[in-house]
């Protein structure tokens, strides 16, 4: 059986336990759909979302020094949009309408983060796209997930300004 197949498999079974979701796709860090369960949005315009979202939690995770990616939760006014990390290389982003529980949501996104980053990891390399067979070691470039490159914080001047007379600074 096929990574994709199993990977649908659990999205539906997510949708069967957390009937106010209204969709759920599963895609690699890339923003290449693995599978997905969304009638209401296009997969792969909602992947490519979800990896430049990724790229952003990452870069202010790691500003912020908050640590490695967990989840995302974005609220709009008529539901909410969260994205939780399935291992290295995948996520799996969720749709809910706004009634949802979302400590249920939050319960539920993390176990099928983990079914999915376990059905995902035979598969797929340790960062990016399909393994046809063992996967060879990274090299040291490849090895940092997308979005974590190094975040540069603006540097503060040496001295204060001189204020100009007449004018501002």
């Amino acid at each position: 059986m096929a990574v994709e197949t199993d990977v649908l498999d659990e999205l539906h079974r997510l949708r069967a336990r957390v009937p106010q979701l209204t969709g759920c796709l599963a895609a690699t860090v890339d923003g290449l759909v693995l599978a997905h369960d969304v009638p209401e949005a296009e997969p792969e315009g909602l992947a490519a979302l979800t990896a430049a979202a990724l790229g952003v939690a990452h870069r202010t995770a790691d500003a912020t020094a908050r640590g490695e990616f967990r989840e995302l939760l974005l609220r709009g006014a008529d539901g909410y949009v969260a994205t939780y990390a399935a291992g290295p290389a995948a996520v799996l982003t969720l749709l809910a309408g706004g009634r949802i529980n979302v400590g249920r949501l939050h319960l539920e996104g993390r176990r099928s983060g983990a079914r999915i980053a376990d059905l995902v990891a035979a598969r797929l390399g340790p960062h990016r796209g399909p393994a046809p067979g063992p996967v060879p070691p990274a090299p040291a470039a490849a090895a940092r997930p997308i979005g974590t490159l190094p975040v540069r914080t603006p540097q503060r001047p040496q001295h204060p300004p001189h204020p100009q007379p007449g004018g501002s600074l």
